[in-house]
């Protein structure tokens, strides 16, 4: 979220009996998981790699190693920024499973019958939930640019960011140029609680938070009372860890399912190349790793991370100044890394961490 002053408003709900039972982890968590990576913590440490607060990471549903750093602690909520667009995806995914969407080529303008300006336009009515999904809306915004228009900060400045989000002008038919912008994933936002006659989120709580035990955390509203589905949300990494172990075990959490495994495939399935062969492993500019093509999908992305020896396809969620969801699923493995390297290349060091130290791990 660009750094303006914004409502926050803290959502932290009591877990029941039944909450709690889930919540005993899927995962098994060690209170002080031992340093099976002493190199890579020693590394750290020595500030090699600078504005490090956080690193989890899991295989088979074990917690190896949980790390804070920079003052950070195991209770310390974090800014998962544009992470959180990922978990927008599973929100969606939701709502049509619990049929409160059809699917995901419905039409956006029937989810907002007043609003006659997306009604009357013939190129808006074109937009569907698909295009907001894979930022092809056609909106004339792109903050993945220096040169892109910046609709982001445009529209915290807003009362009602659903509303601002529709009425943006049209640059290109839907569904045919990939654009970034987080008003697509706003209004998302508005389609869930328009379709399930809830805000956000009581639908996140309900039918994502809940059933995971996730229950500490701060949403950011607009005054409207429409919850951020962009970034700006306030997570603990151990519940960005639950994220990723939900994807990697098909939208399963302890033998229910929270999300259909259809809708997972869909999501991280990302078969559109981001523009100008843009790479993670490039922009950490780690030598040994031979940079492949990001692509995109329904808020997740996908890289080969690829060595001389070995090359693993990663699939993640991806925020301004490094937070970010990795899952491995060939190696049933979760990483998490939460920083503080906003609008920085440094970020991107994580994925030099990821192919230097943690992957080669568990190669051998």
């Amino acid at each position: 979220m660009a750094k303006t002053d914004i409502n926050r408003t803290l959502v932290s709900t009591a877990c029941t009996a039944f909450v709690l039972c889930l919540a005993i982890q899927s995962f098994a968590q060690d209170p002080d998981p031992g340093d099976g990576f002493p190199a890579m913590t020693k590394a750290i440490m020595n500030k090699e790699y600078k504005g490090i607060d956080g690193l989890l990471i899991a295989q088979n549903g074990n917690m190896l190693y949980e790390k804070y750093f920079n003052g950070f602690g195991k209770d310390s909520l974090h800014d998962s920024r544009s992470s959180f667009k990922s978990i927008t995806s599973l929100l969606l995914g939701i709502a049509i499973d619990q049929g409160f969407v059809r699917n995901e080529n419905e039409p956006v303008y029937k989810f907002f019958p007043d609003n006659k300006g997306i009604a009357n336009d013939p190129v808006k009515k074109k937009i569907t939930i698909k295009d907001l999904l894979e930022m092809r809306s056609g909106f004339d915004c792109n903050e993945w640019t220096d040169d892109g228009r910046d609709c982001e900060t445009e529209m915290s400045k807003t009362r009602d960011w659903v509303q601002f989000s529709l009425g943006l002008p049209m640059k290109n038919e839907p569904g045919k140029v990939w654009a970034y912008t987080s008003c697509d994933p706003m209004i998302i936002s508005g389609i869930i609680s328009q379709a399930a006659h809830m805000s956000v989120m009581e639908f996140a709580r309900k039918f994502l938070f809940d059933p995971l035990g996730i229950s500490n955390y701060i949403w950011t509203t607009d005054s409207a009372g429409h919850g951020m589905t962009a970034g700006s949300f306030y997570i603990l990494p151990t519940d960005m860890l639950k994220i990723g172990l939900l994807v990697l075990n098909n939208g399963q959490w302890n033998g229910k399912q929270i999300v259909s495994a259809k809708w997972i495939e869909k999501a991280t399935t990302a078969a559109i190349p981001i523009p100008d062969n843009w790479s993670f492993v490039k922009i950490s500019r780690y030598s040994e790793a031979i940079p492949q093509q990001a692509y995109y999908g329904y808020y997740w992305y996908k890289e080969t991370v690829k060595m001389n020896s070995w090359q693993e396809d990663v699939v993640l969620a991806s925020g301004n100044g490094g937070q970010y969801i990795m899952v491995i699923n060939r190696l049933h493995l979760v990483v998490v890394f939460t920083q503080s390297n906003y609008q920085n290349w440094t970020a991107k060091r994580a994925f030099e961490i990821l192919a230097k130290y943690i992957i080669p791990h568990f190669e051998k």
